[in-house]
């Protein structure tokens, strides 16, 4: 893993949302775990033997993934921990790791999960083209099956409506506008926000811990209102950074990695940033994925998936109900739930 620091420690790993997850759960019963590696040995030979002979890849991996989706779904106690380690040493993963979206996530490159190249992966960047063309024709053909899984399509709608919502209170906060983009990745929205192409925002900050995603924004948005500023979430709770008040703050793929506790003060240091009126909107991927055992085993991608409930936990942990007005509602494929709350004047 690389040695960059996030928040003053080790960067998001999948051994630390691991131990976030599992942390109430004990040793998997023996005879338990027996019979789920068989149950496992069978869906990932038969896979591999499939890939093998030629079948169509995306059957394949659909097949497999709502294997594994199920699975993760019937072991508890540990049981479904204990297997991603005999997942992702299985023969089977040579062929998945073909796809250059599960095999960046799977090396992490940058040295921790959900890196914005990843995100540019799913929303089919020019940026990765490359990537993608020097991938084996199997590798092609499982890229279009994980760029095309109902995941992705929920993360492509998040940027957009991202978009749609900024240039909505442009509108409504004229030229004056400031908008806190936090955990921003390559800022990818704002390449799809009218406002910003017509100069009605008068400051974009992007916020991300990664340098290299900061020096990207930087160069890509040089002649517009957005400032990339290096920062990480310690840093926004102990307002380290002095970034003044915004009309909209929102932090669209940070929360899955965040633990209740930290989710609640960081919403109480986005509100504290809002100006009278403001919007802050924070995104979770929903606790009913059907790809998630694909992700945390193939792709080495662990998240800390929420429920309606889970959202409206860390807003009335956060926050006095009668002093902002607040929902929460899923995306359109409901892989995506949003919690927005706008403070009263």
């Amino acid at each position: 893993m690389s040695g960059m620091v996030f928040d003053g420690e080790s960067l998001i790993t999948p051994e630390a949302i691991a131990t976030e997850v599992g942390s109430a759960v004990g040793k998997p019963l023996a005879e338990q775990f027996a019979h789920a590696q068989a149950r496992l040995a069978l869906v990932l030979n038969i896979a591999k033997q499939q890939l093998e002979n030629g079948r169509d890849p995306s059957q394949v991996i659909d097949r497999t993934a709502i294997e594994l989706h199920h699975m993760r779904r019937s072991y508890r106690n540990g049981v479904w921990q204990a297997l991603i380690p005999v997942v992702q040493g299985h023969p089977v993963s040579e062929f998945f790791l073909q796809d250059p979206f599960t095999r960046w996530s799977f090396e992490k490159p940058r040295g921790y999960s959900g890196d914005a190249q990843l995100l540019d992966f799913i929303y089919g960047h020019p940026s990765v083209a490359g990537a993608i063309a020097k991938a084996s024709p199997l590798g092609r053909a499982l890229y279009r099956y994980t760029y095309n899984a109902s995941s992705s399509v929920a993360v492509r709608e998040r940027r957009d409506l991202l978009a749609k919502q900024v240039d909505e209170i442009a509108t409504a906060r004229g030229k004056e506008t400031e908008i806190l983009a936090v955990a921003c990745g390559h800022l990818r929205e704002a390449e799809h926000s009218n406002s910003l192409r017509e100069g009605r925002i008068d400051r974009w900050v992007a916020l991300d811990q990664d340098p290299m995603s900061v020096g990207s924004i930087a160069r890509e948005f040089q002649a517009t209102s957005v400032e990339a500023v290096e920062g990480s979430v310690r840093g926004l709770l102990a307002d380290a950074y002095s970034l003044g008040r915004f009309d909209f703050v929102y932090a669209a793929g940070l929360y899955d990695y965040l633990s209740h506790k930290v989710a609640v003060r960081l919403t109480q240091a986005c509100l504290r940033m809002l100006k009278p009126n403001g919007t802050f909107l924070f995104a979770n991927f929903a606790d009913d994925i059907s790809v998630d055992g694909y992700m945390e085993t193939f792709m080495n991608w662990a998240l800390l998936l929420r429920s309606e409930a889970d959202m409206w936990n860390i807003i009335n942990a956060s926050v006095d109900r009668n002093t902002v007005e607040a929902s929460v509602h899923f995306g359109s494929n409901r892989n995506v739930i949003y919690a927005t709350l706008r403070k009263r004047a």
